[in-house]
């Protein structure tokens, strides 16, 4: 399997059951276009991996803050381990390259798409977990987690940014932001959605996302900025 000895070697790991890994790899539509294909498809080890990954991070952040209220661990564990974060960190092993898609999936830029990337490394998380146990998962995910933190920490991402937005336009307009999907667009396994950003009859900002509610965040984020650029400032 020189695929997935390629794949260890950019992760740097090492499995004892290749299939695993081939299994964390293997996207569901692959499987639609190999049904001789022996393994199943990704989606189970996604699952645990979700868990793992949920729980490792909620122990990181215990011991790595440990003056902290529960409220705020609870935000920096949701903007670790949300969609655009782990499809980052699947970036960064470079993931995309190795995966086993089927060739519409492929045209259509699934290596790059941040909801298979997502999947794909929560699979691996699973995979991993299986194969080698806990601690050498948690060893794995620590040294991947811990630059995203500081870059967390620094910029504050884990603040909601509809929350932020609300704040400021109740301050500064005595208004409260509402949103709009304007578009729509993409198969419905990997819709694409526009969200706009609206405070009084005025569109203040324009965001995309695999969901309503991630383009809604993109959305407030560049509201806010626009709101920065009018009042010259945000509180």
């Amino acid at each position: 399997m020189p695929e997935i000895l390629k794949a260890e070697a950019a992760f740097n790991l090492k499995f004892s059951d290749k299939g695993l890994l081939q299994r964390a790899l293997t996207h569901r539509s692959y499987l639609n276009e190999n049904p001789d294909y022996p393994l199943e498809d990704n989606e189970r080890l996604e699952f645990l991996g979700d868990a793992v990954l949920d729980f490792i991070t909620g122990e990181y952040l215990y011991h790595r803050f440990p003056e902290v209220a529960e409220g705020r661990l609870t935000n920096l564990r949701s903007a670790l381990v949300r969609t655009e974060s782990l499809a980052q960190f699947a970036v960064n092993l470079n993931l995309g390259t190795h995966l086993f898609l089927g060739h519409g999936e492929e045209e259509s830029g699934g290596r790059e798409r941040p909801a298979i990337l997502c999947d794909a490394f929560e699979a691996l998380i699973g995979a991993l977990y299986l194969d080698q146990g806990i601690e050498n998962t948690r060893d794995f995910v620590f040294k991947i987690i811990e630059p995203a933190l500081q870059e967390i920490l620094i910029s504050d991402a884990e603040k909601d940014a509809k929350s932020r937005l609300q704040e400021v336009a109740q301050s500064h307009y005595q208004l409260t932001p509402t949103y709009r999907t304007v578009k729509e667009q993409g198969p419905d396994h990997a819709k694409e959605f526009t969200v706009e950003a609206v405070i009084g009859n005025k569109a203040y900002g324009a965001g995309k996302g695999y969901s309503k509610q991630n383009a809604a965040q993109a959305a407030a984020q560049e509201a806010l900025q626009a709101l920065q650029k009018e009042l010259g400032f945000i509180q």
